[in-house]
């Protein structure tokens, strides 16, 4: 394995706190003093709550998400992820908006976030090389540990994008979210956030071209993902809200299951 493929072993054996915090502040510094950071703050702090009281899906990308019924959530707001466009060329169902996070999915897939009119959330280093317009919507990620709930100034990744979506969905006020395609498996093995290159076939996702041909892309970390989905859950039932888990199997508990048409239709 070469270097910085797996971040664990090539980290810093001694930590400088105030190194740590220059590279933090210099990062948000860099980002404000940029004409796209105030605009994307502004459709941000419209966003708040804007949604206030409905439902939400978010769509995630596991295997089973080729089980959903797509017509059944053209009445609902969906948040899609990184390559969600690759069900394009096989439905006409468009989700509410996308996010993405991963700097690796975002080069990937650039030429359709730099084309595509759907709302788009992107992680603010993605400005090098997509194109600032009215559907686009930079978010500055901060090195925390918590569930952010007012998105308009930072976010916290929480190692996977879905935490990100929700943090987003907080942010617009949903009271009820629900989880498709969130299989939380994946036959890939290694340590954890290791840059590895795919294989010909993606099995991983709903989509076996999501990482395939030798694209890098990150090996997940489950426990690290479970953790941000629990801060999530705490957040959203300590105000009164829910996430529920409405992928059709798959191996996440955090949340309680539910059926996808059960979510859609109780009122």
């Amino acid at each position: 394995m070469g270097k910085n493929e797996n971040p664990l072993l090539n980290s810093n054996e001694h930590l400088n706190p105030y190194g740590f915090a220059y590279r933090i502040i210099l990062d948000r510094l860099k980002w404000d003093l940029s004409g796209l950071a105030g605009d994307s703050r502004r459709k941000l702090k419209n966003l708040r709550n804007q949604y206030s009281g409905q439902k939400a899906v978010i769509m995630c990308n596991g295997p089973s998400l080729n089980k959903v019924d797509f017509d059944s959530l053209k009445n609902v707001f969906t948040f899609g992820l990184n390559k969600v466009n690759l069900l394009f060329d096989r439905s006409d169902f468009r989700p509410s908006a996308i996010v993405a996070v991963n700097s690796h999915v975002i080069d990937q897939n650039r030429d359709f976030y730099n084309s595509t009119d759907l709302p788009l959330f992107l992680d603010s280093k993605a400005h090098k090389i997509i194109k600032g317009r009215k559907n686009v919507t930079f978010l500055h990620s901060a090195p925390i540990k918590s569930f952010v709930r007012d998105c308009t100034i930072s976010i916290n990744q929480g190692g996977t994008v879905t935490f990100v979506a929700m943090e987003l969905a907080f942010h617009m006020g949903f009271s009820e979210v629900a989880l498709v395609g969130c299989d939380h498996y994946f036959s890939s093995k290694g340590a954890e956030n290791s840059l590895v290159s795919s294989g010909n076939v993606d099995e991983n996702h709903f989509d076996s071209r999501y990482f395939s041909g030798g694209q890098l892309w990150q090996l997940p970390d489950l426990p690290q993902s479970e953790y941000s989905y629990a801060l999530a859950r705490n957040a959203f039932t300590s105000h009164g809200r829910k996430i529920y888990n409405a992928t059709d199997g798959g191996y996440l508990e955090t949340y309680d299951r539910i059926n996808l048409e059960e979510f859609l239709n109780n009122v």
